[in-house]
């Protein structure tokens, strides 16, 4: 299964709508709380290349931005094939 990090924060409607759709295809994701952790706050600012709103959303290391941009990737078709590791669908 692919890697998944999600930088996030409380209340975040777009967030919700990011894990909603990772949640309904099983994927399993690590959440950061970008409010309550100054350092990941940090981290995400670093890895987005500077970009500070949520959800920062990374796959395999890769920045994939945020909830539209996962949306974006799904109606293209796209997204399934990022969600897979050594052949295997997740």
């Amino acid at each position: 299964m692919a890697t998944i990090e999600i930088y996030s924060s409380p209340f975040c409607g777009f967030c919700y709508r990011a894990k909603k759709l990772l949640d309904g295809k099983q994927a399993d994701y690590t959440e950061f709380n970008i409010l309550m952790n100054s350092a990941k706050r940090d981290e995400m600012l670093s890895r987005a290349g500077g970009r500070n709103t949520v959800p920062q959303i990374f796959i395999n290391d890769v920045h994939i931005g945020g909830c539209d941009e996962l949306y974006a990737l799904e109606h293209a078709g796209d997204l399934d094939s990022l969600l897979i590791e050594d052949g295997l669908e997740s």
